[in-house]
């Protein structure tokens, strides 16, 4: 055993019983981050319009502050943006991250001194927890390679700007910078195939241990892997490859791709990043499925309210802290930050699973769900349906997504599933017929539009080799922190993939 896994080891040991101290004082833990906000914005503009000054508790906060998405914070961003300071937080923010998805095009998310060190510690905590629960530390002397944005960033008025995953390049601890990949030229890559051909040969003859991505960017690194390789299994490659580390999908609907790619189960760790803020990470159980959640990160410079997604839209829901949630319901995030987002809706729909400490699954975005016809369907039903359907089977998903057909040319509508196979079902009707028996248990709205013959069952279009890549490609958004929706209420994925 190596020095450096030694101290990993002490290092972890001291991080694991920081996070339960913090972990097992849910309520306290979030108050005293909420006071700390109040207090250090006071003298912003933000502060001021809101009356900071003469906010003594939460439900002050939510009297005087309402809930917001980007659009409705965008003037007071535009602000920073254009140089100007203790507009959303004290002075400037160091970063700006770059990301895409709104109406009026790119998101400007800021990054101050305050809350870049928790993007970096909350990564570094979620390896310290897995090499706490399962006494692996070996791997720390090996290759360890992040697929991420270009680390290339640009300057206005004394603040940076690029991808977040670009800016935490930047942050790599010395002590990792050796065993890091790819190198900093490969990283610059703006192209994302020549940047992944690119990768394949400086790693392939790498004694890579760990490996982290959005799942559909590490299949397609693997893919080509494969073709340099003459079809070598990954593990074969990569002898001591046995983590990986993983966020912004759902690793489920790739788990039996992968396992067939690397030749054997390797442990995972799921994160759960934005650029809005490090939310959660896995902390324990590694070597099977993560059914079990992720450690909601309460200490982290980050206030949470919680609105049930089902009345979200009304005029004047209910908003819950932490210490009124509860277990399996569907809940839209809501944030406050050390960054300046204030009631912040970032998009993202969560559930509990465990109290005491709290972890959640991320069960979708309030915004990627179909509810045409009322059924409100979200990503989490649509994912669970999948994995049972193939469950005990031969078939193997690449990728998939989902879309309502209003006006089909005959007959009722229905729920369209878009997937690329890799190993396709021998009977299509009776893999739609065990995603639909899937849905409607889950689901008794979609149930009862069935039964009252407005929607007929789904019906399964299978998507050509490298189709979603296509189309990801065709849109601009090919690798990096971009991914397919699952769910769209809207037919414009359905009908390029068509």
């Amino acid at each position: 055993m190596s020095i450096k896994s030694v101290a990993a080891k002490l290092f972890a040991s001291k991080i694991y019983y920081k996070t339960l101290a913090w972990s097992n004082k849910p309520v306290e833990t979030q108050q005293k981050v909420f006071k700390s906000l109040i207090k250090s914005a006071k003298e912003t503009q933000f502060g001021a319009d809101h009356h900071f000054s003469k906010i003594k508790n939460v439900e002050d906060f939510q009297k005087n502050v309402p809930v917001r998405d980007y659009e409705d914070l965008k003037h007071y961003i535009e602000k920073v943006v254009k140089g100007e300071e203790n507009i959303l937080w004290k002075g400037k923010p160091l970063y700006f991250a770059k990301t895409s998805g709104t109406t009026s095009g790119a998101k400007f998310i800021p990054l101050t001194k305050e809350s870049m060190p928790h993007h970096i510690e909350a990564a570094r905590n979620a390896i310290l927890h897995y090499i706490h629960e399962t006494g692996n530390a070996d791997f720390v002397d090996g290759k360890m390679i992040f697929l991420q944005g270009s680390p290339i960033l640009t300057e206005k008025y004394g603040i940076k700007f690029g991808r977040l995953s670009g800016i935490v390049a930047h942050f790599v601890p010395k002590y990792l910078q050796r065993n890091r990949m790819p190198s900093w030229e490969t990283n610059c890559i703006d192209d994302w195939e020549t940047k992944v051909d690119a990768i394949v040969d400086e790693t392939i003859k790498e004694d890579m241990s760990v490996i982290s991505g959005i799942p559909s960017w590490v299949q397609m690194y693997f893919e080509r892997l494969q073709q340099k390789s003459d079809g070598k299994k990954i593990g074969e490659i990569f002898k001591n490859f046995n983590l990986f580390i993983y966020g912004g999908v759902n690793y489920e609907p790739y788990r039996a791709k992968f396992e067939n790619m690397i030749g054997r189960k390797v442990d995972s760790i799921e994160l759960f990043p934005a650029s809005e803020g490090f939310f959660a990470y896995q902390s324990r159980n590694f070597g099977i499925k993560n059914e079990e959640g992720m450690l909601l990160l309460l200490n982290s410079g980050i206030f949470y309210e919680f609105i049930k997604a089902d009345e979200f839209f009304e005029k004047k829901p209910k908003v819950l802290t932490i210490g009124e949630v509860e277990i399996g319901v569907n809940y839209v995030l809501i944030i406050s930050t050390n960054a300046g987002l204030w009631r912040y809706n970032i998009g993202d729909t969560v559930q509990f699973t465990t109290l005491f400490p709290h972890r959640v699954i991320v069960s979708g975005r309030i915004k990627h769900f179909i509810s045409a016809f009322g059924e409100h369907v979200i990503a989490n039903e649509v994912e669970k349906a999948l994995k049972e359907a193939t469950q005990g089977t031969k078939i193997v998903i690449n990728e998939f997504t989902v879309a309502p057909q209003i006006n089909p040319s005959s007959g009722l509508p229905y729920h369209e599933w878009f997937v690329e196979f890799e190993n396709e079902p021998e009977n299509f009707d009776a893999f739609a017929e065990a995603i639909d028996d899937s849905m409607r248990k889950q689901n008794i709205y979609y149930d009862d539009l069935i039964t009252g013959n407005v929607l007929r069952k789904v019906v399964v279009t299978k998507v050509s080799k490298n189709g979603f890549q296509d189309y990801m490609k065709s849109q601009g958004k090919l690798g990096g922190q971009n991914k397919i929706p699952r769910l769209s209420n809207d037919r414009k994925i359905a009908d390029n993939l068509k």
